[in-house]
């Protein structure tokens, strides 16, 4: 998720300052993404930098006002009207350590497996009871807060699936067989070579 392209697009409401842009984020995401000041600071100077905002007047009580500037109203613009890419290559941690204990000698995936299953369904079911909790989403703030939740929900519900099919697949093949040693022949500077990466050259499709 954006935090520049989020902050940018509440600047697009009007002029705010730093602990303001926060309490602001925090109400549309119900604090399901906490961002401290001093990460909302840096992201506004680095939108300085770049012409986006610029600093307005300080009010009585010396918070400096950031204002967005026509630049960065296009840039809201064309985040709201374009489509989040997905990238191909994974830099998923679950995928990532499962893909490596399936290789390792010695190692028990299926424990592996079991200890993520155990912890993404005491997840999902904690998430569950947040939704249940919160209500009905009258207004604003709690359809924010729950529309977010139901996307973790979402997440969590599919990691569980992942991992179920990721167990299935693995008890079809014999542990040794899938026990990948250290390669004896010592690999050549320069980048890695691409036949087994499958999306090293995909091209995102539209």
């Amino acid at each position: 998720m954006s935090v520049r392209q989020s902050l940018l697009a509440i600047l697009d409401q009007g002029p705010c300052y730093g602990y303001q842009l926060r309490h602001e984020f925090d109400r549309r995401t119900g604090s399901t993404w906490p961002l401290n000041v001093g990460q909302i600071y840096n992201t506004l100077e680095r939108l300085e930098r770049d012409g986006l905002v610029e600093r307005g007047d300080a009010d009585e009580q010396g918070h400096v006002y950031w204002q967005i500037t026509d630049a960065g109203s296009a840039e809201v613009a064309q985040w709201l009207s374009s489509p989040v890419v997905r990238t191909q290559a994974t830099r998923d941690e679950l995928a990532i350590k499962l893909a490596v204990a399936a290789t390792l000698p010695g190692v028990d995936v299926a424990a592996v497996i079991q200890s993520q299953r155990t912890a993404s369904l005491r997840q999902l079911q904690s998430l569950q009871r947040a939704k249940y909790a919160g209500g009905d989403a009258d207004g604003p703030e709690e359809l924010s807060w729950a529309l977010v939740v139901d996307s973790m929900i979402f997440a969590a519900e599919a990691e569980v699936r992942w991992l179920d099919h990721t167990e299935q697949r693995l008890a079809l093949h014999p542990r040794q067989a899938m026990a990948l040693e250290l390669a004896t022949e010592r690999p050549k500077r320069g980048r890695p070579a691409k036949a087994g990466a499958p999306f090293a050259d995909a091209a995102p499709s539209l």
